[in-house]
């Protein structure tokens, strides 16, 4: 039986309300046996943590993602810490930058993303990164500020292959969710061939991002065995390899084992 971990996560989603205890069944049935929670402001933070300690097969991350930062509370940063410490509670994230829909204003993007980084280097733990049309401030930032020892991941990668290179020399690892498995993505499939299988993580973002062959419908943690069988068949190697190599690199990242 393949062993998948799906990296990101949004199951505290009002999409999965109604059913929530057949997504998780339907996970375990293809072979999902860990799922990340990300967190993407401070309500989520609070739920996450709350998911991760009620269920064994969910860790999570707290943090405030660009859409959410210029509704950040003054005191955010000390409640989110205090959400760190919650078990099972394994990374910060997802933070970044986003200028796609610029939900919140630029500067204060930076700021907010700043501010996590300095937290991320405090507490020495993993980061979740969120980037979209943004790789530019971005790896400023991240060049000028740092991560922590503790390493992070570029969720839902979407950069280019010099992108992901650079990414790499800082201690990240690049995730592949859904949109690998679409008909154009080039970009992608060649960054999923090129990425050492040391640095490779597989999600959904679930709701979002539905891979093929089911694009279209809601997606959920199930459907990262499609993402995973994409890569695999790209690489030239088996379900099973593929499997057991992203599941031992978020084992690692996470601090799990």
């Amino acid at each position: 039986m393949v062993a998948l971990f799906d990296t990101h996560v949004h199951l505290n989603s009002e999409q999965f309300t109604e059913d929530l205890e057949a997504v998780f069944g339907r996970m375990r049935e293809v072979g999902v046996t860990q799922v990340l929670c990300a967190a993407f402001d401070m309500k989520s933070s609070a739920e996450t943590a709350k998911m991760a300690m009620e269920r064994p097969l969910v860790v999570a991350s707290v943090g405030v993602h660009p859409h959410d930062a210029e509704d950040v509370p003054d005191d955010y940063l000390a409640r989110l810490e205090q959400l760190s410490h919650r078990p099972r509670v394994v990374a910060i994230g997802e933070i970044g930058l986003d200028y796609y829909r610029d939900l919140s204003p630029r500067p204060v993007q930076q700021r907010v993303f700043r501010e996590q980084l300095a937290l991320v280097r405090e507490l020495n733990r993993p980061v979740i990164i969120h980037s979209r049309d943004a790789f530019g401030d971005l790896l400023e930032i991240l060049r000028s500020d740092g991560i922590s020892p503790a390493g992070g991941v570029m969720h839902c990668f979407s950069g280019s292959w010099e992108v992901a290179r650079e990414c790499m020399d800082m201690g990240f690892y690049i995730s592949l969710a859904g949109p690998v498995t679409f008909k154009n993505a080039a970009k992608l499939k060649d960054i999923a061939v090129k990425v050492p299988l040391d640095r490779l993580l597989i999600e959904t973002d679930c709701p979002y991002l539905t891979p093929e062959p089911i694009r279209g419908r809601r997606n959920e943690p199930a459907h990262v065995r499609y993402v995973a069988e994409h890569i695999a068949q790209l690489r030239g190697m088996s379900l099973d390899e593929l499997a057991f190599a992203t599941t031992a690199n978020a084992e690692k990242l996470f601090n799990l084992k």
